[in-house]
Parts: C-alpha cells; structure tokens; sequence
C-alpha cells in the first residue's frame, strides 16, 4: 500500500519490483533488443507522439542536459518559475548557451504573451519550460506557450520537462507541436530512478545533426543510430527496462484517461482538506498540479515534527522546495496512489493537529 506522499520516489508496485529481477541477458541480444523496442513504442502512448521516445540510464535532469546539447548551437530561452526550471537554466549556462531567462513569480504561471513577446525577432533556436514545477505544484499552460510561440516564431524548438506530470496528467506533444517532452521514471510512472525517457520529434533531430559538441553520452543522434536497432550505445539499465516493460503494460491496462482522472480526482481531495484546514494552495487556481499539491503553512507547523510523526505510522508528505522550505508542504498524489490512501493520510494529519 502506498505509504510516500512525496513528489518522487514513490511506491512501487510490489509486482513492478519483481519485473526487475528477471535474469540478465546480453544487452546487445535478439532477446532484450525486443523488450527494448516494445517498451519503447508503448512510451510513445504516455507521450501521445508518433515520433522515437529514447531510454536514457539517467535522471530527467540528465536528459535536460541531453536537450540543451542537441538542440542549442548557441542561443536558448529559459522560462523559469521554480526551482526545477532554474536547474534547466543553469544546465544550459554550464553548458556554454547563450541563455536568456525569461522570469515569472514562483507562485504564477509561465504567460504564454510574455513567452510569445521574448521569442519573436529573438534569435532563439528553443525554448526550455517545465510543464509542472515539483518544488511549486504549478502546472503550466504548455499548450497555450506552444501556440504563441508558434505564431510568431515557427523555428524556435519547444522542450517540454515533464518529470512530474507525464503519465499524471494529460500532455499531447504531437498535437501541441512540441519538440522534445522529457521525463524520469521515480514519479507518476511509478518506477524506481534511475531512468530518463524523452521523445523527440523529427525536427528537433534534424536539428540535432546541426549542432557541434553534443558530447557523447547524450548525443541523441549516435542514440537515433542505435535505437533503430533496438539498441543504445552504452549499456542501458536493463533492470528498469523489464520494469518499465511491465508498468507501461499495467498503466495501458487501467487507461490513459482513467489514469488521469484518477489523478485530478486526487488532487481535487487534497485541495478540499486544504481548504477544510484553512490553508489555501501556493499555486492559482486554474494552474494547479495533478500529481503534487504545494499547500502555504500558513499554520506555522513544525513540518519536521509533523514528519516525525508520520513516519510512526509508516507515511512521510514532503517539505517545501529550497526557499519555500517550512512556508509550504508538499503532498504528492501519483503513480500507485488512490484516493483511499489519501484519506487515511489526512486522518493522521488530523490526528496530529489536534495534539
């Protein structure tokens, strides 16, 4: 039973850790070039794309970089309003970018004008955005920035980090017209970390051809070389690839659109006993996660203590993120979570708050 409300990792799915332990085989095998493939083009379901989804042994960080260095020879805009969109940014300078960072409040939404008013006339070869900032619970209007930035500047790539919203909450990429969407397995995939997956579109790779210095181990075009052998170019994380074989199989089986309204439903609960408590959401309403809730700790709980006493009862929620710490907390709804889990989560809080 799910125990861990925080935004990743999160509870596994006892049947999901027994897919990894499946015996090896050779990574270059007829055997796990066809697990390989089939994981990879079930991907493509998560990300509504016709286009390749790479498998990546790395973080969603790790592929932010990947981004950065395939698809930017020079000149790249950051939208940033949280701290997992000022990590993107600051990939993209220790990675030599010309970057500009195009600043929004934290607890406002990235504004598709303002986005649409930077790029035009700007130069930029893409533009980085987080889909839905962890440290802040804002999910923010990819689509809307998609078709502003489209009207006035048709070549500008768009990168979409999805690390904690993808299989969450519904992101279209072909249908949005975006260029790369990226994501890591620990969140609402429900895997263990340790794996990146990011589809690519067809322009975005011919892109990719043009930029020197993409390094090596996330060159996606020596990846593109491979994958349409069903293989990478350095071992890949075999483990997490027969897990993910077999979570995509039950994710598919409980339907996408089942799966997201399972999550908005949850994130409609943990706002009614927000607001129940008197505390109110950091993000606006109309932008909220559906996978992590930032509550204001407008209460002034001891969120260690709290956390203390939770884990007496076998459940942890989350702090707030860097500068938010102790003004917020977080309680992440995704993955194998239900809304049963939910309520026995806010009993002990109650319990708690009551002492």
């Amino acid at each position: 039973m799910p125990r861990m409300f925080v935004p990743g990792p999160v509870d596994v799915d006892d049947e999901v850790l027994q897919a990894q332990a499946q015996p090896m085989l050779p990574h270059r095998s007829k055997e796990f070039e066809e697990i390989f493939r089939r994981a990879s083009e079930k991907a493509q379901e998560l990300f509504f794309t016709r286009y390749r989804v790479f498998l990546t042994a790395s973080s969603g960080t790790g592929l932010q970089e990947a981004a950065v260095r395939n698809f930017v020879d020079r000149k790249v805009l950051s939208c940033a309003n949280g701290a997992f969109a000022d990590r993107w940014y600051e990939v993209a300078v220790s990675n030599g970018k010309e970057v500009e960072k195009l600043e929004f409040e934290w607890d406002q939404p990235v504004d598709p004008e303002r986005v649409a008013a930077a790029v035009k006339g700007g130069g930029f070869e893409a533009l980085t955005i987080v889909h839905n900032e962890t440290s802040t619970g804002m999910q923010n209007p990819v689509k809307e920035v998609a078709e502003a930035v489209h009207a006035v500047a048709p070549d500008t790539l768009i990168l979409v980090d999805a690390v904690s919203s993808l299989a969450g909450a519904r992101i279209e990429m072909d249908a949005w017209g975006l260029d790369m969407v990226l994501t890591s397995s620990q969140k609402a995939i429900a895997l263990p970390p340790g794996l990146g997956l990011g589809a690519v579109s067809d322009r975005a790779m011919g892109k990719a051809e043009t930029v020197e210095n993409r390094g090596w181990y996330f060159d996606l075009v020596r990846m593109e070389k491979h994958r349409l052998k069903d293989s990478s170019p350095a071992t890949p994380a075999m483990s997490l690839i027969f897990a993910l074989d077999h979570q995509l199989d039950r994710i598919l089986a409980e339907g996408l659109e089942n799966r997201f309204a399972r999550h908005s439903a949850m994130a409609r609960r943990v706002q009614e006993w927000a607001d129940a408590h008197d505390l109110s959401m950091y993000a606006p309403a109309g932008f909220r996660s559906q996978t992590v809730t930032t509550i204001k700790n407008e209460r002034g709980i001891d969120i260690s203590d709290l956390n203390a006493f939770l884990k007496q009862r076998g459940m942890r929620i989350a702090n707030g993120y860097g500068p938010l710490k102790n003004k917020t907390f977080r309680i992440a709804h995704m993955g194998e979570t239900e809304i049963d889990d939910l309520e026995e989560l806010f009993a002990a809080m109650e319990e708690y708050l009551k002492r």
